[in-house]
């Protein structure tokens, strides 16, 4: 098990302060890394650092940025390596936001937003991990995407837009910098109840019909995320890189509505 053990690694959870990056970060905590929280509310920051100081007895910092604004991204990373001596071995990209609505009703504010929070933000995030990583032949980035990496979904066009781009994001910069011990993954969570999705999940009937469509019958739960996430970053995933892994409960897989209570033959 001494492969999953994260402790002395420096670890920077974009989008840390709440839902999955939230949970991803305590991960990493309770693994042994020293945890660095990085979102746009200081004082959700601050209540996240402190949790997970105070549980796990790990060094933990906390800044706030603009993932839209690369001036932004790139004072969070001068912020970070003075934070963790000039070492960056993990991170992780949870920053991400999303707008539901009819396509013709999109504006182009509104693509320009999800656009630049999800796949330049990104990006750029992955430049400065870069600077740091690079020049000592070591480090892991594992980017979030989503169910939309892979298949279409109405009135989310741009999000979708976002996650596909990240997919391709991580398959480049896994050939790009994988022969400098650079390793670079991907997540895509399946139906995870969080801010971004809240209103989905409340309307009537909703669940079920989720439920009826994966095979484990559940919807995911922080944790589930989390330890999927200490595994890439772990030694435990060294010769794994440029993929992006599904944690959906088989959604994917091709399950059908109505299935579930039909008696396998």
């Amino acid at each position: 098990m001494n492969a999953f053990d994260l402790t002395g690694k420096n670890a920077l959870i974009t989008g840390g302060s709440r839902g999955l990056g939230k949970a991803m970060a305590i991960g990493l905590a309770r693994a042994g890394a020293a945890t660095i929280i990085a979102a746009r509310d200081p004082e959700r920051i601050a209540q996240t650092a402190d949790e997970i100081q105070q549980t796990y007895g790990r060094p933990t910092a906390g800044f706030s940025y603009d993932a839209a604004d690369v001036d932004s991204i790139r004072r969070l990373f001068r912020q970070t390596a003075e934070a963790a001596d000039g070492r960056l071995d993990i991170l992780v990209n949870a920053a991400g936001v999303n707008r539901r609505m009819p396509t013709i009703d999109y504006a182009e504010a509104d693509w320009d937003y999800i656009i630049d929070v999800n796949l330049k933000g990104a990006f750029f995030c992955s430049q400065e991990a870069g600077k740091l990583m690079l020049p000592r032949r070591s480090g892991v980035l594992i980017h979030i995407g989503s169910l939309t990496t892979y298949i279409g979904t109405p009135t989310i066009g741009p999000y979708g837009a976002t996650k596909m781009g990240v997919h391709a994001l991580v398959k480049s910069l896994a050939i790009e910098w994988g022969p400098s011990g650079i390793r670079v993954n991907g997540i895509a969570p399946g139906w995870f109840e969080t801010d971004l999705n809240r209103a989905v999940f409340q309307r009537p009937g909703w669940l079920e019909t989720l439920l009826d469509k994966t095979p484990l019958g559940r919807s995911g739960l922080g944790e589930d995320l989390a330890d999927v996430a200490v595994f890439l970053a772990s030694d435990a995933a060294r010769y794994i890189t440029g993929q992006m892994l599904p944690v959906d409960g088989g959604f994917l897989a091709g399950w059908h509505a109505g299935m579930m209570n039909q008696p396998p033959t």
